[in-house]
């Protein structure tokens, strides 16, 4: 059993926090509450949280060098410039379909960007998943629900993702060169109770975490689908992990208030980002993107 203590963030609460990514060369984290349009940033060194407004839904980011980010919006790819938080379009995305917004994302160990896409109401099948490198985009999968879970295993040859719905987290095999599908996706584990799969990254040794959402925290996996251990957290909507730290020695979780009872036991933690000491340099870090 997991034997660390968590510490909330600050005091900023999501109405749906996602997407934690974490930029080692600042060491500073950044997270988004979709549906507030806002991107987070907390600087370590400074313990200081920043808001940034955002223009549109929005879920994930990506380094791309010292000045730039990759930021994943409802309608496209856009390059975001650090320093002043100006946005550029890069590439659109489904912004013909004003239906669907972009859901869990996640780099490559080669590069390429995997993003996931969902009806804004969870409508059935609205959602697909997209692989990006080098300015070329392409629909790797579609009819999905709710897109989440996409991470890689160490070396770039497995990927994962889940259609939350179905509680089943899939695997396939990668080209680890460029991050594309091998072969066809088998099931790699059902997350049958304690909630259902969201969010999700590997460690080192190629256990993946998953984030639980209903289920109060994170579940870790072992590489062959064997559960290793739960993880509680205060907040009962977990969203998703994020390793943290100059040597991935610390965790961090986002989670979501919405639809939760202000009145209920732990509302007051709803929606708040979590980080605790692992004890280790257990975890892995994101690389850039490429484009």
């Amino acid at each position: 059993m997991f034997e660390g203590v968590w510490t909330r963030l600050g005091d900023n609460r999501c109405v749906l926090g996602e997407g934690p990514t974490y930029d080692r060369h600042t060491d500073t984290v950044w997270w988004f509450d979709i549906l507030g349009k806002i991107l987070f940033e907390h600087r370590f060194g400074d313990g200081v949280t920043r808001r940034h407004p955002l223009p549109e839904l929005s879920s994930a980011l990506a380094r791309v060098d010292g000045g730039r980010q990759m930021l994943v919006t409802e309608s496209g790819l856009y390059l975001r410039n650090i320093s002043d938080g100006s946005l550029s379009l890069h590439h659109p995305l489904e912004a013909d379909n004003p239906q669907t917004r972009s859901n869990d994302s996640r780099v490559h160990p080669c590069g390429a960007f995997w993003i996931g896409t969902m009806g804004k109401n969870a409508e059935k099948g609205a959602g697909s998943i997209y692989w990006y490198r080098k300015g070329e985009l392409k629909k790797i999968y579609s009819g999905i629900t709710v897109t989440n879970a996409i991470c890689f295993s160490p070396d770039g040859g497995i990927g994962y993702f889940t259609d939350t719905p179905t509680l089943q987290i899939m695997k396939v095999a990668l080209d680890p060169q460029t991050g594309l599908p091998a072969d066809e996706p088998v099931s790699f584990a059902e997350v049958s109770s304690d909630g259902e799969p969201d969010g999700a990254v590997v460690d080192a040794q190629g256990n993946l975490w998953v984030a639980r959402w209903g289920g109060h925290g994170v579940q870790v996996y072992a590489p062959d689908g064997t559960l290793l251990r739960k993880i509680e957290l205060p907040a009962a909507l977990a969203t998703c992990p994020a390793f943290v730290g100059p040597n991935a020695e610390r965790l961090v979780v986002t989670s979501a208030s919405v639809g939760i009872d202000p009145e209920s036991a732990g509302a007051d933690d709803a929606g708040a980002v979590f980080v605790t000491d692992l004890g280790a340099p257990i975890g892995k870090l994101e690389p850039d993107v490429l484009i």
